[in-house]
Formats: structure tokens, C-alpha cells, sequence
């Protein structure tokens, strides 16, 4: 995409399953929802519903903007757009699970603030498995989506 800009810090020691502990969070960098993301969801996904699409048809329907589509929203949980992805570098086996609700609306112009957290720690033999909470709440602090994600982490070598 236009504009897009990578930037990669130097890699950080491996944070390995043992080292997380419960109520541990990360903040995400808020993004207020615009025209590029509508754009570019509708393209990676083919979604192109006029509530996503077109101000105008959102505009005859009273909404504030178009509606983003959930898993636009969800896309804003994303692990790897915060500091956990790159400190488990070398211990990450992967996600397993993800799941959302969603209990309010997004539109076009709201800006997110997403946050996940540690809320489960389940150990196995060589790995385990860490479940983060994820929230996201617009600029009226409103909570608009909650969800899960799980994550399996190798264990500390011996």
C-alpha cells in the first residue's frame, strides 16, 4: 500500500512461556478508521457490501460513515502490531484459537484503541499455551469488541 512504512527494531531476548504472567497487557497503537482501510479490506477480502463501500448509501441509511466490517475491526488486535509477537520471536509455535464479539458499531472516522491481555497461562510438556484477551474501545471509550486469542509458545530450554 501507498505510504506504508516498515520499521523494525533490533531484536529483543526471547521471552519464553515461563516469563509471562496473568493480568500482563499491551496496548496497540490506536487508528482512526479511513478510507485506505476500507479500501484495502475490501480488496483482501472481496467484501464490497455498500455499508462498507459507499459513504453515500451509509450516508441514506443515517450512519455516520460506512460500517466497518468485523473482522476490519478485529484485524486491529493483531499481535504483531504490538511488542508480544516480536518478544516470543524465537518461542513462537503460533496462534490456535481466535474468537471476537462484537457490541458496538465502527464507522469511518472513529478512531480504536486496542489492548490485549494475559488472562490464561496453560502449561504443557515442551510448550503452553497463553491466552490473551483482546478489547478495543472507540474515542467515547465505548467497548466495541472483546475476544480471545491463543497463542502457543515453546518452553524455556533446559
Amino acid at each position: 500500500m501507498d505510504g506504508l512504512i516498515w520499521q523494525f527494531a533490533p531484536p529483543e531476548p526471547t521471552r519464553w512461556f515461563e516469563d509471562f504472567s496473568v493480568g500482563e497487557s499491551f496496548a496497540l497503537p490506536p487508528r482512526t478508521l479511513g478510507p485506505l482501510h476500507f479500501r484495502a479490506y475490501a480488496e483482501a477480502s472481496g467484501e464490497m457490501h455498500e455499508l462498507h463501500t459507499d459513504p453515500a448509501y451509509c450516508q441514506l441509511l443515517g450512519l455516520p460513515g460506512r460500517l466497518a466490517h468485523g473482522f476490519l475491526v478485529a484485524a486491529q488486535t493483531t499481535a504483531g502490531a504490538c511488542e508480544f509477537v516480536r518478544m516470543v520471536e524465537a518461542a513462537l509455535v503460533g496462534m490456535v484459537e481466535q474468537s471476537s464479539r462484537f457490541l458496538r458499531p465502527a464507522h469511518e472516522g472513529d478512531t480504536l484503541y486496542p489492548r490485549l491481555t494475559v488472562t490464561l497461562l496453560a502449561p504443557n510438556t515442551s510448550t503452553g499455551v497463553v491466552g490473551l484477551h483482546s478489547i478495543i474501545h472507540n474515542q467515547r471509550r465505548e467497548l466495541v469488541m472483546e475476544g480471545m486469542q491463543k497463542w502457543v509458545l515453546r518452553r524455556r530450554p533446559v
